[in-house]
C-alpha cells in the first residue's frame, strides 16, 4: 500500500474521532509510538499524518509535549445586530456584548492615530487625496486569548472632536458616538474574503501553522449616503462562525 494512503488512513481515523467528539477540545492524541503500534506504521507515516491535521487546524503540537486537539468553540457573530438598536437606545459595543452572551469574557488593546489612509480604504471613505482619517487600531481577546482585529477609520474633520479620536474604550461603540455627531448609519455594504494571514497578523493573532482568516470589511453610510465608517476585521477562521439572518418577504 503507498504511503500517501497510509498516512491519509491515520489522518482519517485521527480525524473522525476530533470530528466525533471521541477526542475533545484539549484532549492528548496518542503518542507517536502508540499511533505506530496500532497502526502498524512508521514514524514518517505518523508524522505526515499528524502535520496534516495541524495544517487543517485541527491539532496543536507541542515539542515534548505531544499533540493536542485545538479547542474550535468559535465565537458566533451576527452582523445585522451590529446596527440594530433603535436611535437614542442604549446598548455595549457588539463585540463585548456578543462575547458576554456567551458567558466568556471580553478584552482589548487600542491604539488611536491619524494617517492618511491606504488607497483601498480612502476610496470607501470617498476621501480626497491627502486627506487624514482617525484609525481606532483593536486586539481583541476573549478569555484573555487573542481572537480577531478591528481597525475601524472615520474620516478626520466627522470626529476629531469627539471620543472616536481618543485612546479609550467606548462602551457604548463608536457607531453610537456617529449617532450622537448626526451621522447614524442607515445603510451598510459588508465584503468578506478569506486568505492566509501575514506574518503580522500571525504573530499578533498567535496563529497555529496553516490557519486562514476571513477579512470582513463594513462600510457604513449616513442618510446622505456619505461613508463614515469602514471597519476591516481580520478573523482567524477556526475561531469565528459569522451568521446572516434575512427576512425574505
Amino acid at each position: 500500500m503507498a504511503r500517501s494512503t497510509l498516512y491519509q488512513q491515520v489522518a482519517g481515523e485521527l480525524r473522525r474521532a476530533i470530528y466525533s467528539g471521541e477526542l475533545g477540545p484539549g484532549a492528548q492524541l496518542p503518542t507517536e509510538m502508540d499511533l505506530m503500534d496500532s497502526h502498524e506504521v512508521s514514524r514518517n507515516t505518523v508524522r505526515l499524518a499528524l502535520a496534516e491535521l495541524e495544517n487543517e487546524g485541527l491539532i496543536t503540537r507541542m515539542r515534548r509535549r505531544g499533540s493536542f486537539v485545538r479547542d474550535r468553540r468559535a465565537l458566533l457573530m451576527r452582523p445585522q445586530d451590529e446596527l440594530g438598536a433603535s436611535p437614542g437606545v442604549l446598548r455595549r459595543e457588539a463585540f463585548a456584548e456578543a462575547v458576554t452572551k456567551e458567558g466568556r469574557k471580553p478584552g482589548q488593546e487600542i491604539e488611536v492615530s491619524i494617517v492618511e489612509p491606504p488607497e483601498e480604504i480612502a476610496a470607501r471613505l470617498e476621501l480626497d487625496e491627502h486627506s487624514v482619517a482617525v484609525v481606532r487600531r483593536r486586539l481583541r481577546y476573549v478569555d484573555d486569548q487573542p481572537y480577531n482585529t478591528n481597525d475601524s477609520y472615520f474620516p478626520h474633520a466627522l470626529v476629531s472632536d469627539s471620543e472616536i479620536a481618543r485612546p479609550s474604550d467606548i462602551t457604548r461603540g463608536a457607531n453610537r458616538v456617529l449617532e450622537e455627531l448626526g451621522h447614524r448609519q442607515v445603510r451598510v455594504v459588508d465584503d468578506i474574503s478569506a486568505r492566509m494571514p501575514t506574518p503580522e497578523e500571525s504573530s499578533r493573532l498567535q496563529l497555529e501553522p496553516g490557519t486562514p482568516v476571513v477579512v470582513y470589511v463594513r462600510v457604513g453610510y449616513d442618510r446622505e449616503d456619505t461613508p463614515v465608517r469602514v471597519a476591516v476585521s481580520v478573523l482567524p477562521a477556526d475561531k469565528h462562525l459569522i451568521r446572516y439572518e434575512l427576512e425574505l418577504s
